[in-house]
């Protein structure tokens, strides 16, 4: 497929597994399985929490949301890419390709501005525990999800009409398993594409950087709260609500910045294709583990829901 402007350009294919055509079965049920567990444990947390009056509070409102924010990211890209594993027709409509990048891009960030909310709850609930009613009241609440969405709404629409706008020449062959920025940066041609490709740059490492900072600086504080409590146990108390998304936070920034900051020099597909399953599908694969598994309250009332959705009688 070859086009002298956007309009000519209908399709593109996406060969990121076409290097390894001996474990592509393989890939398949191990994703298949992992993206089946991500939902199970996302769908299981947000039905805890809608069912568990106790969990009725804003850090677990805004786990609701991370959960669901995960869900969708999760599938406007897994399924796509499961499908492909098992065709040999591997080909992505031009409207289906931009419209995989935005909701990637807007429930990507959607879900970094949120773990950056779900910061700022641990810092008020430690270092200003007489405040936080006030601080985190319902509305204050629904409006720090609803302005993450929002966030993330911008960020999918620029990226994707930034890249969109460009005029794709040559090959349209993408080398990758989605439709992501720097594949498709190398397939589009024109004076535009370095400037084009410097300011996605700036702006997705600006706002991840950001929310990154100001989680870090959330931290500082609450460490420096935690270190002047009198008794081991009430420092050991304090952290430990903090423990499982400083977690879920340097899994995700880890992942995430192997696929943003990593240098822009030439790599195998198969090195490019393994860096990205790592934050498409492994960091949501983690994410509910490590919460359901260090939050001792959301863990007994999972466990809860859980035998209550297999054992209904006896509930």
């Amino acid at each position: 497929m070859q086009g002298a402007n956007l309009s000519a350009v209908t399709e593109f294919i996406l060969i990121g597994f076409s290097t390894f055509p001996h474990l592509q079965l393989m890939f398949f049920l191990l994703f298949l399985l992992m993206y089946l567990f991500t939902l199970l444990g996302n769908v299981l947390i947000m039905a805890t929490i809608w069912s568990e009056r106790s969990l009725h509070t804003p850090m677990y409102l805004f786990l609701c949301a991370l959960s669901i924010s995960e869900v969708f990211y999760t599938f406007a890209v897994i399924p796509r890419m499961l499908a492909d594993l098992l065709s040999t027709d591997r080909y992505i409509s031009f409207t289906a390709c931009a419209s995989q990048m935005f909701f990637s891009f807007m429930f990507g960030f959607t879900h970094s501005f949120l773990l950056t909310v779900m910061g700022y709850d641990r810092y008020v609930a430690i270092c200003h525990p007489l405040r936080y009613n006030v601080l985190m009241s319902p509305r204050g609440c629904a409006c720090l999800v609803a302005w993450s969405w929002v966030g993330g709404s911008v960020m999918g629409l620029v990226v994707t009409s930034a890249i969109f706008q460009l005029t794709f020449c040559g090959s349209n062959v993408i080398h990758y398993f989605g439709c992501h920025v720097l594949p498709l940066l190398k397939l589009a041609c024109g004076d535009n594409v370095s400037t084009v490709a410097m300011g996605v740059d700036l702006v997705c490492i600006t706002a991840m950087l950001g929310c990154c900072l100001l989680i870090l600086l959330s931290y500082a504080f609450i460490v420096a709260t935690i270190l002047r409590i009198p008794s081991a146990e009430g420092r050991h108390k304090a952290f430990s609500t903090c423990a499982s998304h400083l977690t879920v936070v340097v899994v995700h920034y880890s992942f995430a910045s192997i696929i943003y900051l990593k240098p822009k020099i030439p790599q195998s597909l198969e090195g490019d294709t393994l860096m990205g399953i790592t934050y498409t599908v492994l960091t949501p694969f983690l994410s509910p583990i490590i919460f359901s598994l260090r939050n001792k309250e959301l863990k007994n009332a999972m466990k809860k829901t859980f035998l209550s959705m297999l054992y209904p009688e006896k509930m």
